[in-house]
């Protein structure tokens, strides 16, 4: 009877960090920029390997990467190919940032939704 409590106990508290580690996710793309992510690594490093709060805090960590990275690189290179002075370039870097930017926010929201419910982004039967 208290294996069984202190599994609960466990699975409860690995929910919670997963939780915390999407919703910290989300709050780099949107509100909390670098402070988020300082508390995404640290969540990070408190969790195990093959457990449910390990898969959302590495799969923040991924969002993020790659969303800074492809929103700073690509917004550079159209500045230089574009022209710093040219009312196009911030005509394309404008829309292109808004749009890529809100959807890495809904796929980060949508990781928030999963660790909520506990599953990884897609069940494997």
């Amino acid at each position: 009877m208290k294996s069984a409590n202190k599994d609960k106990q466990q699975l409860k508290l690995q929910l919670k960090r997963a939780s915390n580690a999407a919703l910290a996710s989300l709050l780099n793309l949107t509100l909390l920029p670098v402070i988020s992510f300082i508390a995404l690594v640290l969540i990070y490093r408190k969790t195990q390997p093959n457990t449910i709060d390990h898969y959302h805090a590495k799969l923040g960590l991924k969002i993020n990467i790659i969303a800074a990275t492809v929103l700073i690189l690509v917004s550079m290179l159209m500045i230089l190919l574009g022209g710093f002075d040219s009312a196009w370039t911030w005509v394309y870097l404008i829309t292109y940032f808004t749009i890529v930017h809100t959807g890495f926010i809904v796929f980060a929201l949508w990781a928030l939704v999963r660790a909520w419910s506990g599953d990884k982004l897609k069940n494997s039967a």
